[in-house]
C-alpha cells in the first residue's frame, strides 16, 4: 500500500509583517551607516530576507529610506497629540512643541541627519509625502500662535508662519553641531530659552496710560526749557 506523501507547510509572514521587519531593519542600517554607506543587501541581512523581497515592496533605496522617514514623523505626531491636548496656556504649548522637537533629535540624531541632509536638499522633496508630515508637524507651532491671537493673548500683528520659522530654524542651528558629533544640547534647557524669547515677543506690550504720556510729555518740556535757558 503506498504511502500517503504529506504535503509541506511553508510558513509564510503575511506582508504586513514583512514590510514591517524590513523598515524596521532599514531604520537601523541607514542609522548606523548612512544612506551612501547603507546597501540594499545590508538591509536584506538584517531583516532575514533576500534581497529580492525587499525590491517587492519598495522600488529602490530611496523609497525605502523616504518610507522609514515618514514613519518616524507619524510616531512623532501620534506620540505628541495626546499630550499636547492636555497643556493649557501658550507659554506651556510653545515649550512643550519646542522640547519634544528637541528631545527627538536628541534621541534619533542618525534619523535627524538623514532628513535634515540627504532627504530635504532633494529638489523634490516637495513632491513626497514626507514634505507634507514635516508641514503637519511644523504647522503646531502656527496654530498655537494663531490661537494666542484669537485670544488676544499675543499681539494681533504677529505673523504665524515667521514664528514657526523662527522656533524651527533656531533649533536646526542650535543642533548643528550635535548632530555632526562635534557638540552637545540640553533639550529642557534649550526648549526653556527659546520658548522665553518667542513668547515675550508675542505678548502686547503694556500701553502707557494718559497721565503717564503727559508727565512724560511735561518732564520733555522742562528738560528742553533748561537746556534752551543754558544757551540763552
Amino acid at each position: 500500500m503506498a504511502q500517503r506523501k504529506t504535503k509541506r507547510t511553508v510558513n509564510r509572514l503575511p506582508p504586513e509583517r514583512r514590510i514591517s521587519d524590513i523598515m524596521a531593519a532599514a531604520r537601523e542600517v541607514f542609522t548606523e551607516k548612512g544612506y551612501s554607506d547603507s546597501l540594499i543587501s545590508d538591509i536584506a541581512e538584517r531583516a532575514g530576507v533576500v534581497e529580492g523581497t525587499i525590491y517587492r515592496f519598495f522600488t529602490n533605496k530611496r523609497d525605502l529610506l523616504l518610507r522609514v522617514a515618514e514613519e518616524w514623523y507619524v510616531e512623532m505626531i501620534s506620540k505628541d497629540a495626546a499630550g499636547f491636548e492636555a497643556v493649557k496656556g501658550e507659554w506651556n504649548r510653545l515649550h512643550y512643541l519646542i522640547y519634544h522637537h528637541l528631545l527627538s533629535i536628541k534621541r534619533d540624531p542618525g534619523l535627524s541627519r538623514l532628513v535634515f541632509m540627504e532627504l530635504r536638499p532633494d529638489p523634490h522633496y516637495r513632491d513626497t509625502r514626507l514634505f507634507t508630515l514635516n508641514r503637519d508637524y511644523t504647522r503646531r507651532i502656527a496654530d498655537v500662535v494663531r490661537d494666542g491671537m484669537a485670544t488676544g493673548v499675543f499681539r494681533p500683528d504677529a505673523s504665524p508662519s515667521l514664528v514657526r520659522d523662527m522656533v524651527f530654524g533656531a533649533v536646526e542651528h542650535r543642533t548643528w553641531w550635535f548632530l555632526r558629533g562635534a557638540g552637545d544640547f540640553d533639550p529642557e534647557e534649550t526648549a526653556r530659552a527659546l520658548a522665553d524669547m518667542i513668547y515675550a515677543g508675542l505678548v502686547p506690550q503694556a500701553q502707557p496710560s494718559r497721565d503717564a504720556v503727559l508727565a512724560r510729555l511735561d518732564l520733555v518740556a522742562a528738560r528742553l526749557e533748561r537746556a534752551a535757558d543754558r544757551l540763552a
